[in-house]
């Protein structure tokens, strides 16, 4: 189908092609936090028509690899394309003067029209602000995402959340709806922690000022039940696993630079204290499931998407929203196409 994109957040993995921290083919459109409506469907399509309003994802669940048919869809046979930024079959459906021009992180959402799947755009009801729920693309999937699905923290779980950029303030949110009774988050940024403890975080640590892991010791005594790692660093993920309780389980969460390497050692102390270390892709959300569950989230005011926001620019100014994510100026920039 193709679609008018609205609505597009700028997300930290957008910077990271911009800047070649992960390598990719060039010319490509970025942007990945899409929503629009639909200006056209394939013959095959079904569910959606020409019209209808829609929050995009970039990982199109198939619904039938042996990924999707054992319930891990952060894995499908699809998730290639975020990598490769392209369609599985490897076309793109983009072209600039003859070239093959990529869809950037699976999507290409700052492009006025994007072209997807049938499973790639959920519809929304038309009174939904897609410039509101266009974050529930990328930040709340993945974040959310990542607290119920991947970690599963149940109630009364103590977490450790690191970094709070719109993934981490989403996995707080996911921590809070799971009913965590202490959610410790860590940014060395004062406002993003106040905003943390508006989302539902019970103590704020500078990891400027204090150490992230000795300061969850101290707080619970044991350690934290599930730690996360929201940034995409190999020492965050080490430091979760410090944080970590004998048992307890660290999200590996953000997307962290290609030379990165996580130690764990002594191994024979990671064997015995059997602590988890996962990886998280896309809160290891079915899309199709998971935007109507997070819409009704927010419509019962359990989830707060509009609190993530904290600028609007025409997509004009694209590069201004770039130079915030790399000064951590706010939160979440959402473009207007």
């Amino acid at each position: 189908m193709r679609v008018r994109v609205t609505h597009c957040g700028v997300c930290h993995s957008d910077l990271s092609l911009a800047d070649g921290v992960f390598p990719a083919a060039t010319p490509i459109v970025l942007g990945h936090e899409a929503a629009g409506i639909v200006d056209a469907v394939g013959s095959d399509v079904q569910g959606l028509a020409a019209g209808d309003h829609v929050v995009l994802t970039p990982l199109p669940p198939c619904g039938t690899c042996y990924w999707c048919v054992r319930g891990e869809p952060g894995v499908c046979v699809n998730a290639q394309n975020i990598a490769t930024n392209t369609f599985p079959d490897g076309s793109t459906g983009l072209s600039r003067h003859g070239d093959v021009v990529y869809r950037g992180v699976g999507l290409g959402g700052f492009g006025e029209y994007v072209l997807t799947t049938a499973t790639g755009a959920v519809r929304v009801d038309p009174d939904v602000p897609l410039d509101v729920v266009c974050v529930i693309g990328c930040a709340v999937q993945t974040g959310v995402g990542a607290a119920l699905n991947t970690a599963r923290v149940e109630p009364g779980a103590t977490v450790l959340v690191m970094g709070l950029g719109g993934v981490g303030l989403s996995i707080v949110q996911g921590a809070r709806v799971a009913g965590a009774s202490r959610i410790i988050v860590a940014d060395p940024v004062v406002a993003r922690r106040a905003v943390a403890q508006r989302f539902g975080a019970t103590d704020l640590v500078d990891p400027t000022a204090e150490d992230v892991a000795s300061r969850a010791f101290e707080l619970t005594g044991i350690g934290v039940d599930y730690a996360f790692d929201a940034v995409g660093r190999a020492a965050l993920v080490q430091a979760g696993l410090a944080a970590c309780r004998n048992g307890g389980t660290t999200v590996a969460v953000g997307a962290a630079p290609m030379e990165d390497a996580i130690t764990v050692a002594p191994a024979a102390l990671f064997t015995l204290s059997e602590k988890k270390l996962l990886g998280c892709a896309l809160g290891s959300c079915n899309s199709v499931r998971e935007v109507p569950r997070f819409l009704a989230l927010w419509r019962a005011g359990r989830l707060d998407l509009e609190g993530l926001i904290t600028a609007r620019r025409p997509l004009a100014e694209v590069n201004q929203a770039m130079d915030d994510l790399r000064a951590s100026r706010g939160i979440r920039t959402v473009l207007q196409l």
